[in-house]
């Protein structure tokens, strides 16, 4: 028998860090490769990993709710003799198994995840509980034994410290970003939080006024920590907004005729079974107007000094989520017919706001959506989603006088604004753009002569 260690994998394009979210198994379980052992929380959505062992879990070395690095251990299973994983010296569940010799059968290799791949890294230990956290050391090729040593820490957030430690902080009170470490190589140690809690306290702000509980007799205050979406959100957007130079356009028309055709094909047989908006004709829009000015749709690679022009169209939908926001993108959205692109944002809406959108889904957006209707606002200023040359938010759709062959008429009005980075898109092209889109939703018959 022999312990082999599951790495948490990069399951999205530059993925760091993710949170352990619940496993699915525990100690004792029997697992079969494929088996889902995991969920994780990354800062796109919630992924479940596979098992990439056959055998018997013998340590889950993450708890719950931690925050760990690409390729940290997060579980040891105890598999047959006939894997190619093998321990080296010591009691087997404190070892990490070493790749195969090359003498053995090919049919004999360790099974690995599909698309993660065995890591080609030294040997080493986990820890044990209790351990002090200490720099690995090296591990001589098998058979020669390797003496106990002090374990590196299983996780970090960021801090170094070890789960009991933050258990310890967290009961007391203990805010271990601001606790100073003793212990090797900067690691936090029990004497340390204890240190912090008998440290003399410094004097509190005085309050002016108000205190007590806040709203509904709750705490005045609460701290969230910044992590998963909104962590990743806010990365995105002050680099967006400090890279690319935004300027925004906006343009108010009578979007009745839209209106009225999106009522006729909600009763129409192509539609009876998809929920149809006006958001699917305005995609519809964005797609037939790109095409038309296709500068909104390039991409700015600066390390190659090229701007990239992109003859598809994977359409962001910007969707509010109870993670935060996310920018899904429908791919090749321009080849979509009308049914097929309202059935694929409704799909893709659905699963972000289950919090369980593809990290494949995130990738490689040309446009954006933006609907900030939905929530009675007129309009917005958006920013880019970093990578992106454009924009679109859709504003609130209203009844309100307008004037109509002469005369004024309540009709459906609605406020297009439109976000584009001006290294890529000059004014001229932006308002062309924009004023395409409104004309293909004040007419949709427009599509007729420009798709």
């Amino acid at each position: 028998m022999s312990v082999s260690q599951f790495n948490l994998p990069d399951v999205g394009e530059g993925l760091t860090e993710a949170e352990i979210v619940s496993w699915k198994v525990k100690p004792g379980d029997a697992v079969k490769v494929n088996d889902v052992i995991v969920e994780i929380e990354t800062a796109k959505s919630l992924v479940e990993l596979p098992c990439p062992f056959d055998g018997v879990v013998e340590t889950l070395l993450v708890d719950e709710g931690q925050t760990v690095d690409v390729g940290t251990p997060i579980i040891a299973v105890r598999t047959g003799a006939g894997d190619a994983a093998t321990a080296v010296g010591g009691p087997a569940e404190d070892l990490v198994p070493v790749p195969p010799a090359p003498a053995e059968p090919e049919g004999e290799r360790q099974a690995v995840l599909v698309g993660y791949g065995p890591r080609t890294t030294a040997a080493k230990r986990r820890p044990r509980k209790g351990a002090v956290a200490a720099v690995p050391e090296p591990v001589a090729p098998p058979p020669v034994p390797v003496a106990p040593a002090p374990e590196p820490a299983v996780a970090r957030v960021s801090v170094l410290a070890k789960p009991p430690v933050r258990k310890l902080a967290k009961d007391l009170g203990v805010d271990l970003t601001i606790v100073v470490p003793t212990g090797p190589n900067g690691t936090i140690s029990r004497d340390d939080v204890q240190a912090a809690v008998a440290a003399p306290a410094v004097a509190p702000v005085a309050v002016p006024a108000g205190t007590g509980t806040g709203w509904d007799g709750l705490p005045r205050q609460d701290r969230v920590a910044i992590r998963s979406v909104r962590k990743a959100t806010a990365k995105a957007v002050t680099t967006s907004a400090f890279t690319a130079p935004h300027v925004t356009e906006f343009v108010t028309f009578d979007i009745t005729r839209t209106m009225k055709l999106v009522e006729r094909l909600r009763e129409s047989r192509d539609f009876r079974d998809v929920k149809l908006s006006p958001l699917a004709v305005v995609a519809k829009a964005v797609c037939i107007a790109a095409r038309r000015t296709p500068d909104v749709n390039a991409r700015w690679d600066d390390a190659a000094g090229e701007i990239v022009l992109q003859r598809y169209v994977n359409l962001g939908i910007a969707a509010a989520t109870p993670r935060g926001l996310v920018v899904p993108n429908v791919k090749d959205a321009d080849r979509l017919p009308l049914r097929g692109l309202a059935v694929a944002i409704n799909q893709l809406a659905a699963t972000a706001r289950e919090g369980r959108t593809p990290p494949e889904d995130m990738l490689g957006g040309t446009i954006s959506i933006t609907n900030v209707g939905v929530f009675g606002v007129d309009t917005g200023t958006p920013i880019l989603p970093p990578g992106e040359a454009a924009i679109l938010a859709f504003g609130a759709v209203r009844k309100q006088p307008w004037v109509h062959n002469d005369e004024v008429k309540p009709r459906w009005v609605t406020t297009l604004a439109l976000s584009f980075d001006h290294r890529l898109v000059d004014g001229e092209q932006g308002s062309r753009f924009l004023a395409d889109v409104a004309a293909l939703l004040e007419d949709p018959g427009n599509a007729l002569v420009w798709a």
